[in-house]
């Protein structure tokens, strides 16, 4: 391995770690914001990978760029179902 993917590799799983620490203290009253958030984040990057995979050449990198945008829309998706139901809970709690 070279000494930047051994990086790379270092950074992505402390990255993990710590985002699995920051989602275990939210309290369970966030849980549709944060899901809200997380689709806007994703939207975001559907709008980034789309011109990559569509300027991406032939190989690794046009697999990498559809699986980006593959997963970004199931993001974008699970975000807005999930606000959706978040707010049908709320107003029926009314």
């Amino acid at each position: 391995m070279t000494g930047g993917l051994l990086i790379a590799l270092y950074l992505f799983t402390l990255a993990g770690f710590l985002g699995l620490d920051v989602i275990r203290k939210v309290p369970p009253t966030l849980y549709g914001a944060l899901a809200t958030c997380m689709g806007a984040t994703a939207a975001i990057a559907v709008a980034v990978a789309l011109p990559a995979a569509g300027a991406a050449g032939q190989g690794a990198t046009t697999i990498l760029s559809v699986a980006a945008v593959a997963v970004a829309t199931a993001g974008v998706v699970g975000g807005l179902l999930r606000a959706k139901r978040a707010l049908r809970e709320r107003t029926d709690k009314r």
